[in-house]
């Protein structure tokens, strides 16, 4: 700046991901690199920075702030105003502030960085084969978090006194360690040691873990939000074990893998799953298995797939130096339990499934589950579980409204508090069918609200009366409620990830939802926006024959689709197709079919999906949720094109789809001696046919050409695949969810979406 130029100044208050992630040394090299003098400072709403000098500094200053930032950084929104030039000399970085109404964004946690990694494995650097290594790029953030803004002193880091030379790091805004609030040191942070049979051993605990996976054990690990049940992946004795202890018969196992290389001898890794598999978040991602896979069968059984993921803490790094290079790490817990997180809790509720504890001595203050995502044909990514990693990330609603709370559906819980645009929706909590999940559920919501220094007034709940979360919400008072169906929520959700308001098609198609008529929902075609919805289609109903008892045995719903294709003379084709009804079963059945006894209707697309599976003997006993629909796409040969010729009628003004039609075609093909992929790709085909041919009779009769698709039916590949590329041929724009799941993972971010909405319109 020359002596006749004028200096200029600024204020500038960013909002976004941008603490915790190396924001504020960023600005200060970027001033300092431009000449300009300032400070910067974290508050408890956003980042806020006051700087001057030159003009064309400072317009660079700008720019560059958005397009260099940080890696893990993420601007949602930069305010800048004029200010008056003080004649400040330097820039320093300013000591946090706290505002009211707190808006700062929480950083996810994140994977280790290239740089720790090389530190880690620098037999000269002083953090040589520490396994808490962190900087401002990598490492735990939102699991360590107990109130805002993210500062040391308000993580469970607070229990570790800097050694000086972290210190030293720590205060230096040119080391990357500045304000990096996890950071530590052998000298001053956190250990790990092993626990095996009353003996504990801390100096080779890592290479001692590695021993015992070696030996076929099964370790129970702490790692960054939560334990982990770990053995070799290729040891089918250690596997069969893990799953008899466990109690998870059949649902695939995920596997952490040593590195790139060896995911690449294990799944067919195209571009988009690579880039998956390194990404920060580091998710499980579903990758076709080669053919020479070498893993346990029972790792992934009837599934063409495996879920690998990358070690994405040091400890994880170093534990494969020593550990066989392909791990089972499946959530620690017993199945449909919640997730262990502490030292105490994994010693009591997992003594009687591992062998020998990896703990160590940083609290865990959030739970958090991996996160799964499924990449589809290479062009898309299906989000089945959205946590670590992804959690606390904010969604962009396309309405404003006061702050609301959404407390999500009974199965895959979320919930979700939403304000001003902005939905934070929480990380994945599983089935709120036992007490511990929903004493968490409850524990969570307030841990959220606290973080977020909102207290909601407003909160969206399912209609099912029987959720646990909607008797929750019913339970509070003082507020007002909003109720929001189950699969406008769905339809919400996809809506408001896309930014969009509707009114659009929906196809909501899922398992089980409560319906408004009494019936149970669940292969829907509804006329949605934000706010309302109008029914217009759904599959063809038929029984549910002992209701529950019909969703946990897909044999029962072959049965009630037999009874509705063939009538009378169902239970002779259930005995030629080896049903193994017993005679009493067979009277009961007949009589709760015919007369509806504890037998409600349903329209469910997942209940189509069961009776098929079952009838093409893929799968008859079902172990967890979705697996015969799961079972039934891995059967389904992919090199398929046959269709079976099924109508969609009318029927009270509502297209209907004709799912006994269709199951109908698919049994007499099957019997007549079409191998079962054959006649599972060929049912597939057909039904993304029927829900295509349904949308074009609803374009004619509503002018809408945009199609919303969600629902846990979505998480089939094969099927939405076929029908998104059905449905573009026919010229429609079609909507999906990429960064919220599908299924019920998403309820509360549609919930929130329409209270929003409804809000908006009484307010107009």
């Amino acid at each position: 700046m020359t002596l006749a130029e004028k200096p200029s100044g600024k204020k500038l208050q960013v909002s976004g991901v941008v603490q915790g992630v190396g924001f504020r040394p960023f600005v200060y090299r970027l001033a300092r690199e431009h000449h300009l003098s300032g400070w910067v400072c974290n508050t408890s709403r956003w980042v806020e920075i006051v700087v001057e000098g030159a003009a064309a500094s400072l317009e660079r200053f700008v720019q560059e702030l958005t397009s260099q930032s940080p890696a893990l950084a993420r601007i949602d929104s930069l305010v800048v105003e004029e200010a008056e030039p003080q004649g400040r000399e330097g820039f320093t970085i300013l000591e946090s502030r706290r505002l009211p109404g707190a808006e700062a964004l929480i950083p996810a946690d994140a994977s280790t960085c290239a740089d720790c990694f090389r530190e880690i494995m620098d037999p000269g650097d002083r953090r040589y084969y520490y396994p808490f290594t962190n900087c401002t790029n990598c490492g735990p953030r939102f699991t360590i978090i107990q109130s805002v803004p993210y500062d040391r002193p308000r993580t469970t880091m607070a229990a570790f006194a800097m050694c000086p030379r972290c210190r030293e790091e720590y205060e230096n805004p040119e080391d990357r360690r500045f304000h990096a609030e996890p950071t530590a040191c052998p000298e001053c942070g956190p250990r790990v040691w092993l626990e095996e049979a009353g003996r504990v051993l801390e100096g080779d605990a890592l290479k001692a873990a590695g021993k015992l996976l070696r030996e076929g054990k099964v370790v129970a690990i702490k790692g960054l939000g939560g334990f982990h049940l770990a053995c070799d992946a290729r040891q089918a004795p250690a596997v069969a074990s893990l799953r008899d202890r466990k109690g998870r018969v059949g649902k695939p196992f995920a596997v952490m893998v040593r590195d790139l290389a060896e995911a690449q001898r294990l799944g067919q890794l195209d571009g988009l799953t690579t880039q998956l598999l390194l990404s920060p978040e580091r998710p499980i991602v579903l990758a076709r298995k080669r053919e020479d896979c070498d893993l346990a069968p029972q790792v992934a059984p009837h599934n063409k797939y495996l879920g690998l993921m990358l070690p994405y803490t040091p400890l994880h790094l170093l534990l494969f130096s020593h550990a066989p290079a392909a791990l089972v790490m499946t959530s620690g817990n017993l199945s449909e339990e919640p997730l262990v997180f502490t030292n105490d809790g994994a010693r009591i509720r997992l003594a009687s499934l591992a062998d020998a504890f990896l703990l160590h001595n940083r609290d865990i203050q959030v739970p958090c589950d991996d996160s799964v995502v499924r990449p589809v044909a290479g062009r898309q990514v299906i989000p089945l579980r959205r946590a670590r990693g992804f959690v606390p990330q904010r969604v962009s609603l396309p309405v404003d409204s006061e702050p609301i709370l959404a407390v999500g559906a009974e199965q895959k819980n979320t919930f979700c508090l939403a304000w001003k645009g902005l939905a934070l929706l929480s990380q994945h909590l599983g089935d709120l069918d036992t007490v511990e999940t929903f004493d968490y559920f409850q524990l969570a919501i307030a841990h959220f609200k606290s973080l977020s220094r909102k207290d909601p007034q407003v909160i969206a709940y399912d209609l099912h009366p029987q959720y646990f979360s909607t008797r929750y919400a019913l339970a509070q008072e003082g507020v007002k409620l909003i109720g929001v169906q189950h699969h406008h929520a769905h339809i919400a959700a996809c809506l408001a990830e896309n930014g969009r308001r509707g009114p659009c098609l929906g196809l909501a198609l899922d398992g089980t939802g409560y319906g408004p008529d009494g019936t149970i929902w669940g292969g829907e075609l509804l006329v949605a926006d934000l706010a309302d919805y109008k029914r217009v289609g759904r599959l063809v109903q038929v029984r549910l024959p002992g209701g529950e008892a019909a969703v946990r045995d897909p044999r029962r719903m072959a049965a009630a689709y037999l009874h509705a294709a063939f009538g009378g003379d169902f239970i002779r084709v259930a005995r030629e197709m080896h049903f193994g009804f017993s005679s009493l079963e067979e009277r009961i059945l007949s009589h709760q079919l015919a007369t509806g006894l504890n037998s409600p209707l349903t329209s469910s697309t997942g209940r189509l999906f069961d009776a098929v599976a079952a009838a093409l003997n893929v799968c008859r006993t079902r172990t967890y949720e979705g697996q015969p629909a799961l079972e039934l796409e891995m059967a389904a040969s992919e090199d398929e094109k046959g269709y079976y010729s099924v109508g969609v009628d009318s029927a009270d003004g509502l297209v209907v789809l004709d799912g006994v039609g269709l199951f109908r075609e698919t049994v007499v093909d099957y019997r007549a001696g079409a191998a079962p992929g054959r006649a599972a790709a060929r049912f597939h085909n057909s039904l993304a046919r029927l829900l295509t041919a349904a949308c074009v009779i609803l374009r004619d009769r509503t002018g809408l050409d945009e199609v919303a698709l969600a629902g846990g039916v979505f998480q089939n590949g094969l099927l939405l695949t076929r029908l998104y590329d059905l449905l573009i041929e026919q010229g429609f724009a079609v909507l999906t969810q990429t960064r919220t799941p599908p299924n019920d993972g998403s309820i509360s971010l549609g919930q929130a979406a329409v209270a929003a909405a409804r809000l908006e319109r009484e307010g107009g």
